[in-house]
């Protein structure tokens, strides 16, 4: 019996991720699968963005790569920046049950394009806009400059993205979150608390140098750098 050639292994792979996906709607479940899926595209990070009329919020901020490329991306356009983003006005334009590449590259000011495009270390993104029920999601990946991008998962990615954060009940934390081990997730909510490190050392009964090490490690899951990210990344 001959064995299964690699793309016909990658393919039952990737049946698998999505069944364990949909498995786990709105459950801790979810995420392993679904950031499995998103790596093999050759992304670089991914951020998925929740969009009101006059609010946006991150729901998964994860990067995949040495350095912190969403310091800027995350901080400076959460605070009010996606006001000049051509996709805000396509995603609340979009009726429940679309969704449409995003595509901003003609309609971006000059400014908007310096501060987010030229200046990170990304050589571009796939963004994907979708509405559903409750939600309007803009999902984003971003790209280095030596992907090998993959780029055609977007619309599934971002489908399973929507129904998962329409399932996913009230926690008692920002989902942004989510990607964190619980270790991780104890020291930021204590440092969104506005704990010191020596606080939340003694009520998790760790070292001091534990919590820095586990910040480190957040702050890279992340892809941020410093603690006003993480604040602006967990803004409800």
């Amino acid at each position: 019996m001959r064995g299964k050639s690699p793309e016909m292994g990658d393919t039952a792979h990737q049946f698998t991720q999505i069944e364990t996906c949909l498995a786990q709607l709105g459950q801790d479940g979810f995420l392993t699968p679904f950031l499995e899926m998103v790596e093999a595209t050759g992304a670089a990070q991914i951020m998925v963005f929740s969009y009101t009329l006059d609010h946006a919020a991150c729901l998964l901020s994860r990067n995949f790569r040495a350095g912190a490329l969403g310091a800027r991306l995350a901080a400076e356009y959460l605070d009010g920046w996606f006001r000049q983003d051509p996709l805000f006005a396509d995603v609340l334009a979009l009726d429940g049950g679309q969704s449409r590449p995003g595509d901003p590259a003609d309609r971006m000011s000059a400014d908007y394009r310096a501060r987010f495009f030229e200046a990170p270390d990304l050589s571009g993104k796939s963004a994907t806009l979708i509405a559903g029920e409750r939600l309007r999601l803009a999902v984003n990946l971003y790209w280095a400059d030596d992907a090998v991008r993959q780029p055609d998962l977007c619309a599934l990615l971002a489908r399973l993205a929507l129904l998962h954060f329409e399932a996913r009940p009230e926690h008692a934390y920002p989902a942004a979150l989510d990607v964190l081990s619980d270790r991780e997730r104890a020291v930021c909510l204590g440092m969104l608390a506005g704990k010191k490190a020596e606080l939340i050392a003694a009520e998790l009964g760790l070292a001091p140098s534990s919590i820095i090490t586990y910040r480190k490690r957040a702050y890279a899951k992340l892809g941020i750098n410093s603690r006003g990210s993480l604040f602006a990344l967990c803004r409800p």
